[in-house]
């Protein structure tokens, strides 16, 4: 028992040392090999819970050492990347050294968002803002999408300086944004009560498969589209049939 009780907490560690390390791919500009260590935490930062509620060993250390590794892969991570972009389409001629830091808003958007999140009860079956690890798979797949597109139009877009800033912004507010977004888990074997999460994930592989890098950030904004679709149409449907 003793064991069991603390597997969840070292797989959260390993979340945090894999961020630590995307921290010193992104210091060395190896935006890949920082995005691939991203992944593998965001994956271990999803079965710490699993196992905590498997092992019944859930607890407020495990809650806080949760959210303070999310800091550091889903917080830190994405913020020093945009500072990154930021500075790299930097005008050298322009004398401002402080704004890429602006790069950094992500981090605090981020944190002010895990810390509500802990005392949030609301956001038990369902997420109200976008999920710190999907906000960072969208801005860590920036670098690579502009890496690897051939496309004059992508490559003004993410090497504008205004634009960065904008989805800094964006970022920061759809983090804490009082919009209530879907849940990816599965409880039940049932198609029709998890067909919105079934045909969202068919439609993040189509995505992912025919768009490669530029397929992840439109993951991302699919599921904030397809969130507010459900919020407008079906989730009213759902309400108007049970007052009848």
């Amino acid at each position: 028992m003793q064991i069991k009780k603390h597997i969840p907490n070292i797989i959260t560690l390993l979340n945090l040392f894999c961020g630590c390390i995307a921290l010193v791919f992104v210091s060395k500009l190896n935006f890949e090999m920082a995005f691939y260590f991203v992944c593998l935490g965001i994956f271990l930062d999803f079965f710490d819970g699993f196992f905590a509620r498997l092992f019944h060993v859930s607890s407020p250390l495990g809650l806080q050492l949760d959210s303070l590794a999310d800091m550091v892969t889903s917080g830190v991570v994405p913020g020093y990347v945009m500072f990154c972009l930021l500075q790299k389409c930097q005008d050298p001629l322009s004398p401002s050294v402080i704004f890429p830091f602006l790069g950094f808003i992500i981090t605090l958007g981020s944190c002010y968002r895990l810390a509500n999140f802990n005392i949030d009860t609301r956001q038990t079956d369902s997420f109200i803002g976008l999920p710190t690890p999907a906000n960072t798979l969208f801005i860590m797949s920036l670098p690579l999408v502009l890496k690897y597109s051939d496309s004059m139009v992508v490559f003004e877009i993410l090497t504008n300086q205004l634009v960065l800033l904008a989805i800094t912004l964006f970022s920061a507010y759809i983090l804490n944004a009082e919009i209530p977004l879907f849940s990816l888990k599965i409880k039940e074997f049932s198609f029709k009560k998890n067909r919105l999460q079934i045909v969202f994930l068919s439609l993040s592989v189509l995505l992912l498969v025919f768009f490669q890098f530029l397929g992840i950030p439109l993951v991302i904004i699919t599921y904030v589209l397809v969130s507010l679709i459900n919020n407008k149409f079906f989730k009213k449907q759902l309400v108007i049939h049970e007052e009848k």
